[in-house]
Order: C-alpha cells, then sequence, then structure tokens
C-alpha cells in the first residue's frame, strides 16, 4: 500500500509518496507568493494553492508510474486560520485573509464588549485575537455584506484541497480549534459564539476527529490524476498537529522542537492535568490532539530565520565556500565556534515575540559584545537566544502542568549537532535528533496509514516509519555558565521593551 502525503503552507505545498515502510517513492514541492494589495492586508489566493497542489500531485504520480495503482488514499496538513469562502455552487469567493492581516480588529474590539474574555478561553482554548477565522468573517459580515451573504461554508485549506478532491465540506478539530468558535472540550461549534459574532451557524462546516476516513475521490479527480476509483480522502490536520504526530509524539510527557523558520515546542497532554488559568497567562492554546489527548504551541517567531539573517548579513565568506564546495553553508559556519558558552544575551524577536509575550511590537537586541567577540561568537550566541526563548516556554508549560521529559527534535535546525548540543545543555533536557525531512507530512501519511488500516495503531506506525538519528545529553559542565546566563536573560524583554515604549511616547 502506497500512501500520499501533502502540506499546504502559506508560502508553498509539499507532497510525498511513501510505501508502507516509510520509503519515499517520490517527492515534489512549489512556491506561490501571498498578495499585499494595500499595507495591513495579507491574502492567499486558493485557486494559485490549488493550481500548486494539482501540479505536484500530477508530478508525484507520474514519478510512481506503474505504481500507481497501488495508491490507497491521501491526507493533508495545513496552516490554520485563513479560510477559503464557498459559495453554493461550490465556488472560492475571493482570496483568504491571512492570520497576519489586520482586518477584523474592529470587529473583534466591538465583539469582546458583548462576551467576556474568560468565556473564549474556557470555550475555545484560546485568547481573542483578531487573526483568527472568526474575526475575519465578521468584517465580512459588515465591510463585505454582499459577499458574506454569499457564503455557503469556509473551509481552511488542507479541507479546501480534500473538498477539491472529492470530500463533503469537512475539517478536524485542531484545525477548527484555529477558529475562535470551536468548543475544544465538547469538540462542537459554540453557539453562543457565533450568535453574539453575529454570524450565520449554517456556515459553519462539518467537523470530525483527526484521521477520519471522510469518503473517496471523486470520479473527476480520479481520472485527472490518473488514481484508483476507491482511494481514500482522510482528514489531517493543523501542520503542527500533523508534525507531532509524523516525530511519533503520541503519549504525555513528550514533545517534538520543530525548528525550521518558525520554532514551535508541541506537547501532549491531558486536559485534567493542566492548569488553563497558566496556560492562559502565557498565551497557550488548548488544541484536540489524537487518542483524547490535547497539545499547545509554544514558539517563537524567530527560529532559522535569525540564523539564516546572520548568513545574509555576515557569511559572505562561508556561503563563497559552499557554493564551490556543495558543502552546507550553516556547517561551514559551525566550524570555527567554541565549544564553550559565550557571555552575549541576544533577545530573538526580530520579527515580534511569539509565546508567551505574543507581542507584534517586540523588537530583538544583542547585549554584550566588545572588540574581541569574533563573528563564530555571534553565530553562537544567536542559537543560545533562540534557545532561551524557548526554555522559557517550557519553564510556562511545565508551571501550567504540562510535563517534557524530552525532546524530539526535526526540521532544518535539527541538522545542526552544534545547536542541538546548545539545546540540551540550556534547557537541561535530552534531545533525540530525528532522521526527518519534512514530520508534518509524515503525520499525514501515519494518519492516513492508521486510518486505511496498514498500521494497527499510531504506536506501530511510530515503530515503523518514525527514525532516530542521534542523542544529545546535557553537558554538566556548561550548566552554571548558562542557568547564570538565562536569569539575566529573562530580564532583557522587560528592559528593552521598556526602553522602546518610552521612545515611542517621547516621539
Amino acid at each position: 500500500m502506497d500512501l500520499i502525503g501533502l502540506d499546504i503552507g502559506s508560502t508553498g505545498a509539499k507532497c510525498i509518496i511513501t510505501d508502507s515502510d516509510g520509503n519515499v517513492m517520490a517527492q515534489a514541492y512549489e512556491e506561490y507568493s501571498m498578495e499585499s494589495p494595500i499595507s495591513g492586508y495579507f491574502e492567499l489566493n486558493p485557486q494559485i494553492v490549488w493550481k500548486a497542489a494539482q501540479s505536484i500531485l500530477h508530478s508525484v504520480i507520474r514519478q510512481c508510474n506503474k505504481r500507481s495503482t497501488h495508491l490507497a488514499g491521501i491526507s493533508i496538513s495545513s496552516f490554520g486560520e485563513a479560510a477559503v469562502l464557498i459559495d453554493k455552487e461550490g465556488r472560492e469567493l475571493g482570496n483568504s485573509l491571512l492570520y497576519i492581516d489586520c482586518r477584523g480588529n474592529e470587529q473583534l474590539k466591538t465583539f469582546i464588549k458583548k462576551i467576556e474574555a474568560d468565556e473564549i478561553i474556557l470555550k475555545t482554548g484560546l485568547k481573542p485575537h483578531s487573526m483568527y477565522t472568526l474575526s475575519k468573517l465578521m468584517w465580512y459580515r459588515e465591510e463585505q455584506p454582499d459577499i458574506y451573504a454569499k457564503i455557503h461554508t469556509f473551509l481552511p485549506f488542507g479541507s479546501y484541497i480534500l473538498y477539491k478532491l472529492g470530500a463533503s465540506p469537512i475539517l478536524d478539530y485542531s484545525l477548527a480549534s484555529r477558529t475562535m468558535a470551536f468548543d475544544v472540550r465538547r469538540l462542537q461549534w459554540d453557539e453562543h459564539i457565533i450568535k453574539t459574532a453575529g454570524l450565520n451557524k449554517k456556515i459553519f462546516p462539518e467537523i470530525a476527529a483527526l484521521g477520519t476516513v471522510v469518503g473517496q475521490i471523486s470520479l473527476e479527480a480520479a481520472r485527472t490524476f490518473k488514481l484508483p476509483s476507491n482511494f481514500k480522502l482522510v482528514l489531517g490536520g493543523h501542520d503542527q498537529v500533523c508534525a507531532a504526530i509524523g516525530a511519533g509524539i503520541t503519549e504525555e510527557g513528550s514533545a517534538v522542537d520543530g525548528i525550521g523558520t518558525v520554532e514551535c515546542i508541541t506537547p501532549v497532554f491531558s486536559k485534567e492535568t493542566i492548569n488553563e488559568q497558566d496556560m492562559a497567562s502565557s498565551n497557550l492554546a488548548l488544541v484536540p490532539f489524537i487518542k483524547g489527548k490535547y497539545t499547545t504551541y509554544a514558539f517563537n517567531f524567530t527560529g532559522g530565520s535569525l540564523l539564516k539573517w546572520y548568513r545574509d548579513q555576515f557569511g559572505y565568506e562561508e556561503k563563497m565556500e559552499a557554493d564551490l564546495t556543495g558543502r552546507s553553508v550553516y556547517d561551514i559556519m559551525s566550524e570555527n565556534v567554541s565549544d564553550s558558552p559565550t557571555n552575549i544575551l541576544v533577545l530573538p524577536h526580530f520579527a515580534g515575540s511569539g509565546t508567551p509575550y505574543m507581542n507584534p511590537l517586540a523588537v530583538g537586541a544583542v547585549l554584550g559584545i566588545d572588540f574581541n567577540t569574533t563573528k563564530s561568537d555571534l553565530f553562537r550566541a544567536l542559537m543560545e537566544g533562540v534557545t532561551y526563548e524557548m526554555r522559557q516556554n517550557i519553564e510556562c508549560l511545565e508551571q501550567a502542568g504540562i510535563r517534557i521529559d524530552k525532546l524530539r527534535a526535526c526540521g532544518g535546525g535539527a541538522k545542526s549537532d552544534l545547536w542541538l548540543q546548545i539545546k540540551a545543555d540550556i534547557m537541561n533536557k535530552t534531545i533525540v535528533a530525528l532522521d526527518i525531512d519534512e514530520a508534518g507530512i509524515l503525520g499525514t501519511i501515519i494518519l492516513c496509514g492508521v486510518a486505511l488500516g496498514e498500521f494497527s495503531s499510531y504506536e506501530e506506525a511510530t515503530r515503523r516509519l518514525v527514525k532516530v538519528n542521534k542523542t544529545f545529553h546535557p553537558q554538566a559542565k556548561n550548566r552554571k555558565q548558562y542557568d547564570e546566563n538565562y536569569a539575566k536573560y529573562k530580564r532583557l524583554y522587560q528592559a528593552v521593551n521598556e526602553v522602546m515604549s518610552n521612545e515611542a511616547m517621547e516621539r
């Protein structure tokens, strides 16, 4: 049995086909661009995304040649919040508003005057914010009533692609939880929130658990992609949830550290074990997971993007060497880095802050450099700064009752032995590097395989598909210095943002 996994991101779509032992049979990727018609507006054209999905599906199926008859099903992951608006004829009603789009801000202010923020947090597991789908729908109702009147339903991008392949309008609990209208305990749409928002409950689609078989491919799509007529469509979910599944995170005490452009720690826990007030105070969402468990997202907007900034600003010579030798530029930059901690503090808020602050106006800082500071010192300090930030997030998770015994690392940053050892030392946690390029897509493969009976359980799928690379243990020799530096780091955010706030007020 061969399975297709597809991930829809905000800037590109990627797809792989694997056999039931996880061997990659084919893969493809295609980029697309968001649109920004005016300042503060950020949109994604769903038809362009569908075109890209079609292109990579054709590509991977062609790569499989005669094995296409073995293809059994597909599952899809995607980013959340943004929704494709669909009319009763199944047509898209324009572009989708991304989570960074400013529209919905004013509508949210009016909304939270009518309903207590605590009620929203209790029901949805979210602090009120204009990024969520509910705010965007309220904006359409007020500012684009002609379009709002035509909405038959709406779908996040993963569910939208399934819909185009033949599924009915349906989404899973994890993506529903990014709307700010979904009761994460009762696992259903909250009628009071929807009514208070002034929205029509009939436009809210059907919901189901991750990994539900939601039908089979339409005859038209089967002909288009040359797939079997009994090819199954399996409900995927939010990309971070799928990444956790793809990393083998299924039981409490474990978490995945996805070190990509954005760094995100995704743990597993039971809602009975947590302090929801502590979670809310740290801006940690409550998200339905598999097997009756829950997860959350502790994240920083700058992970690998901070090292990319360093490469572009300071790594010209190393990039030239990488181009000549074919080696990774990051491996070359790591070669001259000291084995010892630096005393440089880097506040990694180069694009605002994620959890626990969720401050879009937060700024970065570099403190402690002198004439002896080298490029390599700064490179290491950037990795340390990001890791201090994620240690603070781990402390917030543990304060809320979420135990983390070890971290499984995936993503581009997990290829750096230097960075993973820094993480183990600063966090005082064992870090297990996974031999996985795309944990999110592997998660959709696992969801598909379990749903179709190829794997008897998530545990069996993990044993067969998730490969461990190296393990990094904390080094006692660095513990004292890192603990001292971390204590200073925690005071840095308040100090920097107090200075920046005072300067803004003076201007």
